[in-house]
């Protein structure tokens, strides 16, 4: 594995986990029309209502779920080095991949729950509920840097090989340990596959006001979030890394997609309503979907690059995903738009027991993700120091796979036992702002 490149003519590796564990049971979330009845227009300080029973429906939006699970296996195959497994995922057949989705889907589930906690509680108990669940993440970031670094280093050290060391990128750890843990827990420095959790840190961090302005005048925080996307297009913002370089993930992009799933969770997906089933833009769609796909045809057979027009060429590339590209932005809403139009909440297929190791991973994506970093480096050290041929690169993503599906199921399992045997409205309440996941 190498690091993601800032810039990139094809497919980037990295992608966001989902930050929160799901709840026993929530309001239905619907992604096309928003949450049912939308929210309160007056404060409360009554208790939050009880939850609405839908017959025949399940308390949980599955799809999130789903997507979610699909992308952290995604995740784990691609930080393996290629295989076959890895024609399977979606970011060589286009210009996204799963960062997109799970930026998406975080924005839109912090505005539902976090959105619901605003208007019923007010601001202050809402910030803090946002500000309580960003130090959880940022103390599950510290734990897996601390982890992930003495699992590269015992490797690195036992085999005698440093090149563990740098392709992991942490030979300025080894160098100057005490300077490092330091930019480490300012989030400046980041070993490989490590790259997302800062983001989802600071995004969270500025939810509040996001979620205040999207209540009231949710166009004006909508287009106050493109205006900044501009800007840092056309100035070049960005944060700094150490030793050197920027975020692979820039967050003054990268809100872009953040407050457009809180927009669309807050009342604009239901306004699109309309826009999303229109046959224009399901044509739309597909044709940009194909004409993504041609492209990405000639990173993987050159001969094919002739024919793509020269002032084509110039004007696409580099697309970049440290700044979140238009070309990657526009693929993301392409498949978003196919997606919501052909696979309805109700689809009998979300229960279907195929699906369910999927489910489970997405309902605890951030146990998840962190068990497939430490994966997807012992994949790496087995294919480097076993075996490379393409049946152990198969054997390799599918036994991570296994083990991550069992882990999810040993975690579902886990809480219902808990659920059972506490009080069930005190851990309701505790876990408000976890209904649905938050990413």
């Amino acid at each position: 594995m190498t690091p993601a490149a800032a810039q990139t003519t094809g497919p980037a590796k990295d992608a966001a986990p989902d930050l929160a564990p799901a709840v026993r049971r929530e309001p239905v979330i619907d992604i096309a029309t928003g949450p049912p009845g939308g929210f309160p227009s007056e404060p409360r300080e009554a208790p939050p209502p009880k939850v609405k029973h839908v017959p025949g429906g399940s308390e949980r939006e599955l799809r999130l779920d789903l997507f979610r699970g699909i992308a952290l296996w995604l995740i784990f195959i691609d930080h393996l080095p290629p295989n076959i497994l890895t024609w399977f995922t979606i970011r060589n057949y286009g210009f996204s991949d799963a960062t997109e989705i799970f930026i998406f889907i975080s924005g839109y589930t912090a505005a539902f729950v976090y959105g619901r906690a605003m208007q019923e509680r007010g601001f202050v108990v809402a910030s803090a509920r946002i500000l309580k669940r960003v130090w959880q993440i940022y103390v599950a970031h510290v734990f897996l840097f601390t982890i992930y670094l003495a699992e590269i280093s015992y490797v690195a050290n036992s085999f005698e090989n440093p090149l563990y060391a740098e392709e992991m990128g942490i030979l300025d750890f080894l160098k100057q340990p005490d300077v490092t843990i330091i930019q480490a827990l300012l989030l400046k420095f980041r070993p490989v596959n490590m790259d997302v959790l800062p983001l989802y840190i600071v995004l969270m961090v500025f939810l509040p006001p996001i979620l205040w302005l999207l209540q009231r005048k949710a166009d004006l925080a909508l287009g106050l979030s493109v205006m900044l996307y501009a800007i840092t297009w056309e100035y070049d913002l960005a944060l700094p890394a150490y030793p050197n370089g920027v975020w692979l993930f820039n967050p003054f992009a990268w809100q872009l997609l953040f407050v457009f799933g809180a927009w669309c969770a807050l009342g604009g997906a239901r306004r699109m309503a309309r826009i999303l089933s229109s046959r224009i833009t399901l044509g739309i769609s597909i044709a940009y979907l194909i004409f993504a796909f041609c492209v990405t045809l000639t990173w993987y057979m050159p001969q094919l690059s002739r024919f793509m027009p020269r002032l084509l060429e110039q004007w696409m590339y580099p697309i970049n995903k440290t700044d979140l590209d238009v070309l990657r932005f526009a693929h993301f809403l392409a498949l978003a738009a196919i997606t919501v139009r052909f696979l309805h909440k109700d689809w009998p297929g979300l229960k279907s027991k195929w699906l369910r190791p999927l489910v489970l991973c997405g309902q605890h994506s951030l146990e998840i993700f962190c068990l497939g970093v430490f994966l997807a480096f012992a994949g790496h050290f087995v294919l480097a120091e076993v075996a490379g041929g393409a049946w152990m690169h198969f054997a390799v993503s599918v036994t991570g796979i296994v083990v991550m599906s069992t882990a999810a199921w040993v975690f579902s399992w886990y809480k219902r036992v808990a659920d059972k045997s506490g009080s069930r409205a005190k851990i309701a309440d505790q876990n408000a702002d976890m209904a649905g996941g938050e990413l």
